[in-house]
């Protein structure tokens, strides 16, 4: 009861910061707007303008909304696969995942100059096949967490230097494109980008709680699993598909974002004390991050604005290399 209570209180103040961002987002900007007028509008009041209307509800409201949904897509994500591979270093955009809806998506841009939903939708693709193929080489009467990881590091190898490849023989206006979309960003995002991450979240979350107790007989090793009922593979499957859906849902609306998905477990984890399989924690923790990143990233360097991606890659950079080095100083204990 004191995890599940630990865990519930970390869950909602990272909730109410990540909304605490999100009004905040609503208020900065080229044409600021007082607190008032915003909830003015979101309440539907009659003391708003149209113009602060059209700001907030067709503008700044959809990307503020991406930042918490993509946030809470890849927290959840990166739990999911940390637990299953038993891994605190795997995440999605470790994995490949990401790099295979980037190599789809910059195919899409440079050779077939697609718009905006059809890159979208190659990135699902991509991370979906990839994905597949990840689980197929991993496979040897059955898959480990220490094997997935490895092909997984190596798929994503290969498919840096596919997408290297095509940037270098785009032109220079194609390839510009194509590094934006590569290096994450919320900017412009529309409510046709928010609604099926939303979807995704509000489907697969509960779906991730179903599975909770399989997920706990995993980490046990598959003989247990096994011994209290729970059948070790399809389990497997039915959780790494979870992780992968919602990663690719969240690439594919805001590209490849680093080091969330890695993050955001670590810090849930910490925060309940490595109590529990903290799932809704680190879905909260995500939405919380990207949401404060998102913020960061629009006002650092304002009236420029730095993708959020470029944020949370220089800010997670030393959390990997502490990682790192913690699992050195472990294994050498051991």
């Amino acid at each position: 009861m004191r995890a599940d209570r630990r865990a519930a209180v970390v869950s909602l103040v990272a909730l109410v910061i990540a909304v605490v961002a999100m009004v905040a987002s609503l208020t900065m900007g080229d044409y600021p707007l007082p607190i008032s007028d915003v909830l003015t509008v979101l309440t539907g009041g009659d003391g708003s303008t149209r113009r602060s209307a059209y700001v907030i509800l067709e503008l700044r409201l959809p990307r503020a909304l991406a930042a918490i949904a993509v946030g809470a897509a890849f927290g959840l994500s990166g739990a999911i696969v940390q637990r299953v591979v038993r891994n605190p270093l795997a995440s999605p955009d470790i994995i490949g995942i990401n790099a295979g809806a980037g190599a789809a998506a910059v195919f899409l841009v440079v050779i077939v100059a697609a718009g905006p939903v059809t890159v979208a939708s190659g990135a699902l693709t991509g991370a979906l096949a990839t994905a597949v193929g990840i689980y197929l080489l991993s496979w040897r009467r059955g898959v480990t967490g220490y094997r997935l990881v490895l092909v997984g590091i190596g798929i994503t190898a290969m498919l840096t230097s596919v997408t290297a490849y095509l940037l270098n023989t785009a032109n220079v206006y194609t390839a510009e494109q194509a590094a934006i979309w590569l290096s994450g960003s919320l900017a412009g995002r529309s409510w046709g980008h928010v609604l099926p991450v939303l979807l995704a979240v509000a489907v697969l979350l509960p779906v991730a709680l179903r599975l909770a107790a399989s997920l706990r007989a995993l980490e046990l090793g598959d003989d247990l699993a096994l011994a209290l009922g729970t059948r070790a593979e399809p389990a497997r499957v039915a959780l790494l598909a979870t992780a992968v859906a919602l990663a690719a849902v969240a690439t594919a609306a805001a590209g490849p974002i680093a080091f969330v998905a890695l993050a955001a477990p670590q810090l849930a984890r910490r925060l309940v004390r490595e109590r529990g399989l903290a799932l809704v924690t680190s879905a909260a923790v995500g939405a919380a991050l990207l949401a404060c990143a998102d913020l960061a990233a629009r006002r650092v360097l304002a009236p420029a604005e730095l993708p959020v991606g470029v944020l949370t890659t220089v800010l997670g950079a030393p959390l990997l290399i502490w990682l790192l080095a913690r699992a050195n100083r472990i294994g050498r204990t051991g």
